[in-house]
């Protein structure tokens, strides 16, 4: 997959999968501008000239603005956009008949309207310089139901994959296609809830059918794929990387 000279906004890159796409796209020359409320990683030092990190709420409509700007003046273009921003508030993020109404609401805001706005302002970029992909990562959970719910996120994350369908019958005109990575169980620190938990995550690995849990690396695969000219025929569509779990009965 070949993409030197190309451009890129990777969302929610401080850290866990965002992180590690962001860093693959690096050591494929892409130039890429990494934006979370995070500080910036410590890894980046070999990239130097062809990464620049934005620290900030990618839910300020004026910060997402600049970041696109900034990102098309420092590099001449943008081709490709990630979204990988999101929250899992376990505790805070319940059934709908009992979670706070404002967590939902931040839930909201972070895990979809955040894609809203990077679309909103990366789509006319890319459509200036010919066309190119987005990626929203989503996750299984938008497809299910849950005993122990978490109905915030799960939301946030169906209308994310409603959002890419309609993003990419609208623009698919315009050579831009857009589509979602749906994680099953990753170990990133979205799940450190598994840390000094063996008994939990040995019942993970067991309910997952390849036998696992997923690392970042795996959904950094699916999205460089998907971003590539080997996917130049795949848009509006959802990538399941989950090991199976999908297709459990």
């Amino acid at each position: 997959m070949s993409f030197k000279g190309k451009s890129a906004i990777v969302c929610g890159a401080g850290g866990g999968t965002g992180l590690n796409i962001a860093i693959d796209l690096l050591d494929r020359q892409v130039n890429v501008s990494m934006v979370d409320l995070k500080p910036q990683p410590d890894s980046l030092n070999e990239h130097i000239g062809r990464v620049q990190y934005f620290q900030g709420d990618v839910t300020d409509e004026k910060f997402v603005k600049d970041v696109t700007h900034q990102t098309v003046s420092k590099f001449g273009h943008l081709n490709y956009l990630v979204n990988a921003t999101g929250v899992l508030w376990f505790g805070q993020d319940k059934s709908v008949v009992d979670i706070d109404i404002d967590t939902w609401d931040r839930v909201m805001e972070i895990n979809l309207k955040s894609f809203a706005l990077t679309s909103r302002y990366a789509i006319p970029a890319i459509r200036k310089s010919g066309g190119g992909a987005l990626v929203h990562i989503a996750s299984i959970d938008a497809l299910r139901g849950d005993e122990q719910p978490q109905d915030a996120y799960g939301a946030s994350k169906a209308g994310v994959i409603r959002l890419s369908k309609s993003l990419a019958i609208q623009f698919a005109k315009d050579g831009i296609r857009s589509n979602t990575i749906l994680p099953g169980p990753v170990l990133s620190p979205m799940q450190a809830r598994w840390d000094g938990d063996p008994i939990a995550f040995d019942a993970i690995e067991r309910h997952v059918p390849l036998g696992r849990v997923g690392q970042t690396q795996d959904i950094a695969n699916a999205c460089l794929f998907l971003l590539s000219d080997e996917a130049s025929f795949i848009t509006g569509t959802e990538l399941a990387v989950d090991g199976g779990c999908l297709a459990k009965p």
